[in-house]
């Protein structure tokens, strides 16, 4: 009898949890029929369009001039030691030797700049100037040239 019990416990038990399980032909069903539902949404619903308007903006040019950069303007009082010195200099180096400054400046008169040397009496430092021009603009486009090879090239004005 306890035999019986169990096995028809076990009988109904898996029954059970055959009948439980799902297919996936029931979830196909509905997903299809959601969609059928929302397609017939779509058709029945009219689609507004509105017209997207851009407004026309006018275009000024511009001219460029080069920056007046006074990042790294300097101004000292300063003595040639060789050559003529203009108010504004670009400095490609800065020595306390005399004989350091000479082959620095004898490297960019091989280059073809016009280099010269300047001393600072109050620190007595030589500077030597790869260009030496009147107008800042032309010491900045200079000194922007020099800083590929140089990149601690700066524009001194000399009092």
């Amino acid at each position: 009898m306890k035999r019986n019990l169990i096995l028809s416990m076990a009988i109904l038990a898996a029954f059970a949890l055959v009948s439980c399980k799902s297919t996936e032909s029931s979830y196909k069903k509905a997903y299809d029929k959601a969609k059928q539902q929302e397609q017939a949404q779509q058709v029945n619903t009219p689609v507004q369009v509105t017209p997207v308007v851009t407004p026309v903006q006018t275009v000024t040019p511009v001219t460029t001039t080069q920056p007046e950069d006074n990042s790294d303007l300097r101004t000292e009082n300063l003595t040639a030691v060789s050559g003529t010195l203009k108010a504004y200099n670009v400095v490609c180096g800065s020595f306390r030797s005399l004989d350091n400054a000479n082959n620095l400046c004898s490297t960019l008169k091989n280059k073809g700049y016009s280099a010269i040397i300047a001393q600072n009496p109050a620190t007595g430092m030589y500077r030597v100037i790869a260009t030496s021009t009147n107008t800042k603009s032309d010491a900045i486009s200079s000194r922007d040239k020099l800083r590929s090879t140089y990149p601690d090239a700066w524009v001194l004005y000399a009092k």
